[in-house]
């Protein structure tokens, strides 16, 4: 998803919540600035599916549920509301939120060119704020290559990457993916 324009004014979170729900389009807020997010390539959302569809299977009929896109994610500690391209909670508090969730222990962004710095920079340092957060994920668009942060002994998050032909480990959720299996049908490098 591209994310770049954003607003020069200060808005508060109610400001926020009550423009995004009157709006057919989406933006992401973090401490008082509006991104407004533009569309996404084939590429993108294939793998976005690709990742939700071997969650969703996965992780179905148990206590945990994975969702994409449009749920947004509530960091308090960052002041910040992001629709991540996929999360997965397993919180009772969660299930009880429709269209707002704030303790994932899995979340999942797909790079593009134009969003690549901001899932890296800004968005990893608010998800590192959230207390259940295990792992943070970013999958490559242009090329199969995948990132794995991995929380370790307090504030430290340790980077597994996996290239093709190697095998994802998510222990956030206990499954195992090929690399190729997120990139299945995906035609890489378009933007």
């Amino acid at each position: 998803m591209g994310l770049p324009q954003h607003s020069a004014a200060h808005v508060s979170p109610e400001q926020y919540l009550a423009q995004e729900m009157a709006s057919e389009t989406r933006s992401e807020y973090l401490a008082g600035e509006v991104f407004a997010m533009t569309g996404a390539s084939s590429a993108h959302n294939i793998i976005s599916m690709n990742v939700v569809t071997a969650l969703r299977n996965h992780l179905r009929g148990g206590p945990c549920q994975a969702f994409m896109v449009d749920i947004k994610l509530r960091v308090e500690a960052a002041n910040a509301y992001f629709y991540p391209d996929v999360m997965v909670t397993c919180s009772d508090n969660d299930r009880k939120s429709a269209y707002v969730k704030s303790e994932p222990v899995l979340v999942v962004e797909v790079l593009s060119p134009s969003t690549a710095l901001f899932d890296r920079d800004k968005k990893f340092a608010a998800y590192r704020q959230l207390a259940s957060l295990q792992e943070y994920v970013l999958v490559d668009s242009q090329q199969a290559g995948v990132e794995c942060y991995r929380r370790g002994e307090g504030d430290e998050w340790i980077l597994h990457p996996y290239g093709p032909e190697e095998t994802v480990a998510l222990h956030s959720v206990g499954l195992s993916l090929p690399v190729e299996a997120l990139y299945q049908d995906a035609p890489l490098g378009e933007e």
